[in-house]
């Protein structure tokens, strides 16, 4: 999320319809940190609740604090594609016990303290089984393993792309005018991800991002394309949207390459070696 398009986005809001929105989601995309103290200066100034979107970023630091823990909840993913997995659901944090009983109300059909069943109001059936959280419970021990073992991959696709032009692997943000990353962010990679410039040139009679794509899939390599933009999506084709190009241009340049627990150091050289070959 750009914190100059949020602003934009909350003044046209506050004119248009006289009202503030009611929460601002942020998403920590493909695990990397958002720009977390501008939007929470934002939206304190505003009086919005932010709720973050952590799903992607278990793991994900920002000035050495979870992310997750920054808004006025936090949401992860257990989905069975995430750092760790229960299968499906995940984890809602909030900053009180008197808010987690409240949640833990909401999410067991809102159920009176009675020896019979009562309800006073509808409430949700969003519970995990004892089952599955058990599962996320002793994954808990493996997660730094997992952790550090995304990073090396992505160290790893760094360095072995380091030498092909025109292909940029995602990194933490750079510190503006200087050679290093800023410190504040560190992304857990849950996915690692590259932009192709579009001169590049690839075997295929395709676009240039989709004939790398479909090269690699004949190599039995699955890469997707980046996440298709909220405003392009159909179901929101009516929605108002604050813009800047950025999030077209990444879809439009972008994969994200395999980067699970059992990717090994040899499926990246074989990754990279065939991502070598596609290019003319």
């Amino acid at each position: 999320m750009d914190p100059d398009l949020l602003e934009e986005a909350i003044i046209d809001r506050i004119a248009k319809t006289g009202k503030t929105p009611k929460a601002i989601i942020t998403v920590a995309i493909y695990g990397m940190p958002f720009a977390i103290d501008r939007i929470l200066r934002i939206a304190d100034h505003y009086g919005i609740p932010v709720v973050e979107d952590a799903a992607e970023a278990l793991g994900s630091k920002y000035n050495g604090k979870p992310v997750g823990t920054f808004g006025r909840y936090g949401v992860f993913s257990f989905n069975g594609n995430k750092m760790i997995t229960t299968s499906g659901g995940g984890a809602l944090v909030c900053s009180s016990s008197a808010e987690k009983v409240r949640i833990i109300w909401y999410a067991s059909q809102e159920k009176e303290t009675c020896p019979h069943y009562q309800h006073k109001t509808v409430g949700y059936n969003y519970r995990l089984s004892n089952v599955c959280a058990g599962i996320g419970r002793g994954q808990i021990f493996i997660l730094e393993k997992h952790l550090a073992h995304h990073r090396h991959l992505k160290d790893l696709y760094k360095d072995l792309l380091s030498d092909v032009p025109g292909i940029s692997v995602h990194d933490n943000p750079r510190i503006p005018g200087l050679s290093g990353h800023d410190e504040q962010y560190d992304s857990n990679f849950w996915l690692n991800t590259i932009t192709l410039d579009s001169s590049i040139k690839i075997k295929g009679d395709g676009d240039y991002v989709d004939s790398l794509r479909v090269f690699l899939d004949k190599a039995g390599i699955e890469a997707r394309p980046l996440m298709k933009p909220m405003h392009l999506q159909p179901v929101f084709k009516d929605a108002p949207a604050y813009l800047n190009g950025v999030s077209e241009s990444l879809f439009k340049s972008g994969l994200c390459l395999p980067s699970g627990p059992l990717v090994s150091d040899n499926d990246v050289r074989y990754i990279v070696e065939v991502i070598k070959e596609a290019i003319l």
